[in-house]
């Protein structure tokens, strides 16, 4: 239980991190003329992210917070998709945001990760959703927020963004 205690905790603080760089990111992409797009769907994905630690959390100590029978291959997994994680967020580096933030007339990033994949932080996403519950064995979790986390990127937030993305990029 001490390690979910501790891993949980480093994960929440990475997020908030995550989200003072991203607030530095857009206030500094807004003087310069940027432009958010699709406002009203991030409300539905900061609810998935924190009732994503509410579930996991609940999971695993009703689990006992024991790590799972196969623990190293999803806690591998996991890894993997941080340092992905690492490289989309240093890739777009001053451009990098949860929300759909575009400066008009700059060109779209096509380095990095984002040479073979136009959005690789969604499946980079989907990946540590599906890998990190299962380390615990919580497994209705994973397959409940990754479930979740397609139905909102694939059919709302991947729309607008592509939409945006052609109408305001050179």
């Amino acid at each position: 239980m001490i390690f979910f205690i501790i891993f949980i905790s480093l994960m929440m603080m990475e997020r908030l991190v995550e989200i003072v760089y991203a607030r530095h990111n857009e206030k500094k992409m807004k003087r310069n003329g940027a432009i958010e797009v699709g406002a009203d769907h991030y409300k539905w994905i900061v609810l998935l992210h924190v009732f994503f630690f509410i579930s996991l959390t609940v999971e695993v100590i009703w689990k006992g917070g024991e790590l799972g029978k196969y623990w190293f291959v999803f806690f591998a997994l996991f890894l993997f998709a941080q340092l992905g994680r690492f490289w989309t967020l240093l890739t777009l580096g001053k451009y990098w945001n949860t929300k759909i933030i575009v400066l008009p007339g700059e060109k779209r990033v096509r380095k990095g990760p984002y040479r073979w994949l136009k959005h690789p932080n969604y499946l980079i996403v989907a990946i540590e959703l599906f890998s990190l519950p299962l380390i615990f064995e919580a497994v209705f979790t994973s397959f409940l927020f990754v479930i979740g986390h397609v139905v909102l990127i694939y059919f709302i937030r991947i729309p607008l963004e592509e939409k945006a993305l052609q109408q305001l990029l050179v």
